[in-house]
């Protein structure tokens, strides 16, 4: 039996979930010839070395649901999203001929843990925690958002009030940094692989604090709460077009060349026919006039990916960082 991971259980208590769950998973997979499983977990194989789990080779053991279940990465306002969805939703009824169930999480750990006890089929990770939702929870990326011309990704910026007296990277040194969380890429493992190169060692040249999410250090930085803060440039892009803070009282410090965004997920064990009717709704939807792409400036559709080309650089960072795919590192944020 499985159980949701709610956002209020500990991390310890989260990762003895996880433990338990892969020990008694492990025992059956173990059984099974599995020639290559690389960073897996013991529940998925990858004979195919293409650094995801292989869809089950077993027809009993493939998933075909009446309802698909979809979720979209963790968000200070989950409510908002769901509204914001619902255009992709109706088209992905419609193309796939299935009822969708939009599923608002509160945390990575409760989405990863969701789709790898099969409630959740078809999901947007966030670009750190995504390796995770591949290992521990057999997520296939195929999906991003992008431009018209195939492009897409996101920068890593270091933004602060303009009247703070940091200019430069090295200004950063003796300061209070808002990094978001453990696992963040953008918001904390990159910084922390990469700022060294840039002269700027975090903790040792500058105090970390954890602020929980992109949203709240952006406007911890407009409030004074922090000094400067590594952040999302789709994220801060966003909160302006909300009016949630004034860019003018902020500026860029330092910025990094894009990384990718949100990957959309499906569950490895979905049947190949369904994931082509899943496939099919993404790539043929129109972002044009809906919410989404109101919401989704700069992107006008979604673009084929893959894991072990396009997150090659996030596995370069963490590796940087001594992360580790298990449920302790997952239970860390």
């Amino acid at each position: 039996m499985s159980i949701l991971i709610d956002t209020r259980l500990a991390g310890g208590a989260a990762a003895a979930f996880f433990g338990i769950s892969a020990l008694l998973a492990g025992t059956t997979a173990q059984a099974q010839d599995c020639p290559n499983r690389g960073q897996l977990d013991a529940m998925y194989c990858d004979a195919d070395g293409d650094l995801v789990a292989d869809t089950p080779s077993d027809p009993s053991k493939l998933s075909n649901p009446d309802t698909l279940v979809f979720a979209y990465t963790p968000v200070e306002d989950p409510a908002i999203y769901e509204d914001i969805w619902e255009p992709f939703i109706e088209h992905l009824e419609e193309v796939t001929g299935k009822d969708v169930q939009f599923f608002a999480v509160q945390s990575n750990s409760a989405e990863v843990e969701a789709m790898r006890s099969g409630r959740l089929h078809i999901a947007g990770f966030s670009t750190g925690p995504t390796p995770f939702a591949v290992n521990l929870a057999g997520a296939v990326p195929f999906a991003i958002m992008g431009s018209e011309d195939g492009n897409f990704g996101y920068k890593l910026q270091v933004y602060t009030r303009k009247d703070s007296g940091i200019n430069e990277m090295a200004d950063l040194k003796g300061k209070r940094i808002a990094h978001t969380s453990p696992t963040s890429n953008s918001g904390n493992l990159a910084p922390r692989a990469l700022f060294p190169g840039l002269g700027v060692v975090p903790e040792q040249d500058y105090e970390v604090v954890y602020s929980g999410s992109h949203d709240q250090s952006m406007l911890g930085v407009v409030a004074g709460d922090y000094d400067a803060a590594p952040v999302a440039s789709e994220v801060v892009d966003r909160m302006a077009e909300r009016d949630l803070y004034d860019p003018e009282e902020v500026k860029i410090v330092w910025e990094s060349d894009p990384f990718p965004t949100t990957s959309y997920t499906y569950a490895h064990n979905l049947d190949p026919a369904l994931v082509e009717k899943i496939k099919e709704a993404f790539f043929s939807f129109d972002f044009a006039g809906t919410a989404l792409g109101e919401e989704f400036s700069g992107v006008s559709k979604f673009v084929p990916v893959t894991y072990q080309k396009d997150w090659a650089v996030i596995r370069e960072i963490q590796k940087a960082n001594g992360v580790e795919y298990t449920p302790q590192g997952l239970a860390k944020e």
